[in-house]
């Protein structure tokens, strides 16, 4: 029998089993910080092996007190004030930790060059925390930093995340969520879909002076941070980050604006279907099916299992388990966040998934993809918590790879009319993953490449300037969309994170056309490697297990001729 909201007692049976492991964290932190600081110098290798084995124990445990507290948050943000205790107590007590990273990247070449040698699977993590160098500050200024962190970009996310979960949109005299208004945007019905979005578009009017507050702040934070730690510009932290070089993100970039004509190309051909005399903003998401099926929660988990199994049992028992244990929250509530995510927790505990379920296939698909990422979360355990965390540039592939398994296996068996409808759906679905987070990426760049804050006109105007781009004239956007820039949470909470979306889409595309071509055999063995290594290697290494290189800007286009090949599919039929 599924579940259908959190389990978190994985994490903590209740707010007496927190406090008392809290305790119990205060004296390792204490402790760590007492036999380690400022004599790292000094260990033996034997000794720098237990340091750093202590190391990741207490990160692990801190990761554990900081997921228990913001999934509560993401469940009800009226545990707003239990949210920022434990990330106060989390700061705190990371502050114990900052001189080990610092105190590394100082010792001696030789004796660094032994501890790494010597260090096992914390070689490679070693190895990425000396490029930190060139970035790292004082332990004092870090210790300031960590603590004002509270009050300066985190905390203008959590206000965003605050405001947005406890708005209503009205609609027919109904107040719906942000995930009900926005399911509407996909109706059959034109005036539903036009209505849908001018309500939207009146509630948002409304938080426009704060929205573009908390986008400046967080624009200004991230400017003096790059001042301060010596970024060359506002994204490259980012980039660091994913482990890719700037050449790699710029050719993604390059090749999907020069492939903009696929997009533009597919929004004709569907105005065409429909038969409007002009495609607007409110009908990219119009279903190409008289009606569309309804896809409940216990029929969305029967599909995914058995396309799971079909794959990798291993997919299909870690998904059972998902289903079953309570690693998931599955339906709207008052104060709950919108979207979708899946939280990894800590490599002792589960992956965590949140949903916003409304019974449409999207749902469907967004149930798979956030599996996708829970399987690759879990699959990364082994490595251990230090190395688990996998860069943004792979983490999206199991989730999209995930998303395209269910479609290819639904569309085998699908009747004419159905089948054009899904091909839609995913085509459009491809086009929001890829060319979108590109346009959103452009639109980033443009934002914080101005010095001074920008005034609300500024935002609107770039954002349609960047929006334009992708869809050219096959599509009409209105007034109302120029202010649609104000929800999406990925500018506040994680800046230029977008593009890594699109990075995983065409990789998974390129994945899947090897998958579907493999005629020896040896894929989905592949594949397990690949997701079980979690981030104890760089994308450029993870990715030549499957004999692509990242560094060749022809890899781009492997997963953009998938593209073509599904537009002319849906042309076909």
């Amino acid at each position: 029998m599924s579940k259908i909201d959190w389990d978190l007692s994985t994490l903590f049976k209740d707010e007496q089993e927190i406090e008392t492991f809290t305790k119990l964290v205060k004296t390792k932190v204490s402790n760590f910080n007492k036999i380690y600081k400022n004599n790292l110098k000094n260990l033996t290798i034997l000794e720098f092996n237990e340091c750093i084995n202590e190391y990741e124990v207490i990160s692990q445990m801190l990761g554990r007190i900081i997921s228990y507290a913001s999934l509560k948050f993401a469940q009800d943000s009226n545990n707003g004030a239990f949210y920022a205790k434990y990330q106060t107590i989390y700061t705190n007590y990371s502050e114990y930790l900052i001189f080990f990273e610092l105190e590394f990247n100082k010792l001696n070449l030789e004796i660094q060059k032994s501890f790494i040698a010597s260090s096992g699977k914390y070689a490679y993590f070693l190895k990425e925390l000396t490029k930190d160098k060139p970035h790292q500050l004082s332990l004092n200024i870090e210790s300031v930093l960590l603590k004002k962190e509270q009050t300066g970009a985190s905390a203008f996310s959590r206000l965003f995340d605050e405001h947005f979960s406890n708005l209503k949109f009205t609609y027919n005299g109904k107040k719906l969520s942000e995930e009900e208004i926005l399911s509407l945007l996909h109706s059959k019905n034109r005036d539903v879909r036009k209505n849908a979005s001018l309500a939207f578009t009146k509630e948002l009017k409304k938080h426009q002076k704060l929205l573009g507050f908390i986008f400046n702040m967080i624009k200004r934070d991230l400017k003096t941070e790059c001042e301060i730690r010596n970024y060359k510009s506002a994204e490259e932290h980012r980039h660091k980050d994913n482990k890719i070089s700037q050449k790699s993100v710029d050719a993604l970039i390059c090749a999907a604006q020069e492939s903009f004509e696929l997009v533009q190309e597919y929004y004709e051909k569907k105005r065409q279907i429909l038969g409007f005399d002009k495609l607007y903003d409110y009908d990219r998401y119009a279903p190409l099916e008289a009606e569309e099926e309804i896809f409940g929660y216990e029929k969305s988990q029967e599909i995914i299992l058995n396309t799971f199994e079909a794959f990798s049992p291993i997919f299909a028992k870690i998904a059972k388990q998902a289903f079953e244990e309570g690693w998931i929250d599955v339906y709207p509530k008052p104060s709950k966040r919108g979207g979708a995510f899946s939280h990894s927790a800590t490599v002792d505990t589960h992956p965590y998934v949140l949903l916003n379920h409304t019974d449409k296939r999207r749902d469907l698909f967004t149930l798979a993809h956030e599996l996708g990422h829970a399987i690759h979360q879990y699959l990364s355990r082994s490595v251990g918590y230090l190395l688990s965390d996998t860069p943004l540039t792979t983490a999206e592939t199991a989730s999209v790879f995930a998303e395209m398994l269910v479609f290819d296996e639904m569309k085998k068996n699908a009747k004419k009319q159905t089948k054009i409808a899904m091909l839609s759906s995913k085509l459009e679905d491809i086009f929001a993953t890829l060319y979108r987070q590109i346009n959103f990426t452009t639109f980033e760049r443009a934002v914080h490449a101005k010095d001074d804050e920008l005034s609300l006109d500024e935002f609107n105007k770039l954002w349609m300037q960047e929006s334009s781009k992708m869809f050219g004239k096959s599509v009409e956007l209105t007034k109302n969309y120029e202010i649609w820039w104000s929800y999406i949470p990925h500018f506040i909470h994680t800046p230029f994170y977008c593009y890594a979306y699109a990075y995983g889409q065409l990789l998974v595309l390129a994945l899947f056309g090897l998958y579907k071509n493999d005629k020896n055999g040896d894929f989905k063995q592949k594949y397990l490697e690949f997701l079980s290594s979690g981030g104890s290697k760089s994308p450029k290494e993870l990715i030549s297990i499957f004999g692509f290189d990242i560094e060749d800007e022809k890899f781009w286009q492997i997963g953009i001729n998938e593209i073509k090949k599904l537009v002319n599919e849906l042309k076909e039929i």
